[in-house]
Formats: C-alpha cells, sequence, structure tokens
C-alpha cells in the first residue's frame, strides 16, 4: 500500500488480536503512527489468556511501514484512557482516525442460551465491554480528533445493520451489543458533522482471527483445511483485509460519504478495489445471506 496516511496519527483501541490488529498493521502500511491499546503486554495478560500483546502488534506496524507504539489500557478505565489520550496530543498534537474496537466477549457470551438462563453478570460485563468500552473512548478521544476537519471515528461490530435487523445473533447480550455499536457510529455522525469529521460501523465477515484459527486447529498458511468440517468457512478472510477497509476510509477525502452508515469489509472493497492477503476479494454478508443462510451448499463462486 501507498503511504497515503503519511503524518496522519491513529488510535486502534482493543489491537492486541484479531481485527484490531489487523487494522492497526494496514494503518501502519498506509504511513501512520499508530497507537494501538490493549490489556496483555509481554510481562502481563488478561483473562483471555492469549498469548498475542499490544507489542507484538506494535513491532507489525513498525515493520509494515509505519510507527507503532504500544499502550496497556483498560479502556473501562476512565482514568488511564484519559491518561491516553493527553500523551496522543502531548506527542502527536492531533488524532485523525480512532477505531473502536474493544470487545472482550468470546468468554462471557453464551450461544443460543435465552437471557432468562443466561449468567447475569456474564451477559452485563460482556455489555460494558462491548459498548461501554468505545464510548469511555469517544468520550476522551472526540475532542482531540475535532481538532481538524476530516477526523474519522470506526466503530468495529459484526454484522450489517440491514443482516442484524433482520436476525437474531446468537444470545440476546451479543445481539443487543453488536446492533448498540451501529448506533454508536450513527449517533457519533450526527455530532460529528459541525466539525467535519465522520464516524462508520463496520463489520469484517467470517474472521480468521488467531482464536478462530486456534478453533478450527489451522493457521493462517493451512486455513482452507478447515473447510472439511466447515464448508462455508471457505468465504472467510484475514483481518488483514479488514484492515485494509479502515485505511481506505481514512485515506479517502470523501469519507464524508459513509458518515453514519453500517458498511462491511466486502462493500468497501467493492468500491475502493482492495484486496486480501491471497489476492481474492471475499464479500462475506452476501454470500451469508444467499448461501449460508439460504442453506445452499458452500460455493464461494461469485463471492470472493
Amino acid at each position: 500500500m501507498t503511504q497515503t496516511l503519511q503524518g496522519r496519527v491513529a488510535l486502534v483501541a482493543g489491537a492486541t488480536r484479531g481485527a484490531g490488529r489487523g487494522i492497526a498493521v494496514e494503518l501502519g502500511a498506509a504511513g501512520a503512527t499508530v497507537y494501538v491499546t490493549g490489556r496483555t503486554t509481554r510481562d502481563q495478560r488478561s483473562e483471555y489468556d492469549r498469548p498475542e500483546t499490544i507489542e507484538e502488534t506494535a513491532e507489525l506496524v513498525d515493520r509494515a511501514g509505519g510507527r507503532g507504539v504500544a499502550v496497556q489500557v483498560d479502556h473501562l478505565d476512565h482514568d488511564a484512557v484519559r491518561a491516553l489520550v493527553e500523551r496522543i496530543d502531548r506527542e502527536q498534537g492531533r488524532l485523525d482516525v480512532l477505531v473502536n474496537d474493544v470487545w472482550g466477549g468470546e468468554k462471557l457470551a453464551q450461544w443460543e442460551t435465552p437471557l432468562w438462563e443466561h449468567d447475569l453478570d456474564g451477559g452485563l460485563r460482556l455489555l460494558r465491554l462491548a459498548v461501554e468500552t468505545h464510548i469511555v473512548t469517544s468520550h476522551h478521544a472526540l475532542p482531540l480528533l475535532t481538532r481538524n476537519p476530516g477526523g474519522l471515528v470506526v466503530e468495529m461490530t459484526d454484522g450489517t445493520k440491514d443482516y442484524n435487523d433482520r436476525n437474531y445473533r446468537v444470545s440476546f447480550f451479543y445481539d443487543l451489543a453488536k446492533t448498540a455499536v451501529i448506533r454508536l457510529a450513527y449517533s457519533q455522525a450526527h455530532e460529528l458533522k459541525p466539525h467535519g469529521c465522520a464516524a462508520v460501523a463496520l463489520t469484517p465477515g467470517w474472521l480468521r482471527s488467531e482464536m478462530m484459527l486456534d478453533n478450527f486447529g489451522v493457521t493462517e498458511d493451512d486455513w482452507r483445511d478447515a473447510t472439511a468440517a466447515q464448508p462455508h468457512f471457505a468465504i472467510s478472510e484475514s483481518p488483514r483485509f479488514t484492515g485494509r477497509a479502515v485505511a481506505a476510509l481514512a485515506a479517502d477525502p470523501e469519507v464524508a460519504r459513509w458518515s453514519g452508515r453500517s458498511v462491511s469489509s466486502g462493500e468497501l472493497a467493492r468500491e475502493y478495489g482492495f484486496t486480501d492477503v491471497d489476492g481474492s476479494r471475499p464479500d462475506c454478508w452476501r454470500y451469508l445471506v444467499e448461501v449460508m443462510d439460504a442453506g445452499r451448499p458452500a460455493d464461494t463462486t461469485g463471492y470472493r
């Protein structure tokens, strides 16, 4: 990718792994300085107990051509988030892109479990991690982002508004969290418009995150082996594909045309022309509706 974001500053909140890491790396590949936050460092792990760290993400940003800055932050800690934004202001004097990607709910969601049977404490914590963290981060970061016209907020979620409006998303708490984040983008878009800034809700498709690859017992190099057990996994995409969607939005001087909207990585790939790391262009959400949910046999022809 060309250095279209040279001189720009981004904050990817929740960049330890998955989509957040892919976004940070691709923003770096476009030349941005990227602050990457999360709770897991080389010295301390979160309750996820995963090996990925924010330092690794920052190093990947550096290798991609940008500058990565790792900062350990719990985004439920108001003081820590305030200090983070103050540091960005002190060191950079600007913030051009905010990506709210904090999630943390994989181990809390109880799939296909009704509200009255779901662990209540776990469900409420899921909402705090998935929604409150985004609100806290935007509250503190938007005064810096709105200092210059052209700023962009990306709210990461799962599912487009159209899809989520028509489908129950596996549990009450998960459904509420992913739908609420789409509305966060819509509301912020309204409030950012007078400042010449934009907010977009973005969903990846079936993401080949580190945790997903582990679940299937494969790696990024041999991920297609997982299609023997789950043929529809053939439509999956790498975190870098999602990252390229964010980088394309951030580099678009007319990004305001997307503000307030719910979009997918596949939709943006058709618009901007970027591809996944294998040169394909997966359009997962169209595939889910037309093939997987329709009960048709797995066939990605025309979808990647």
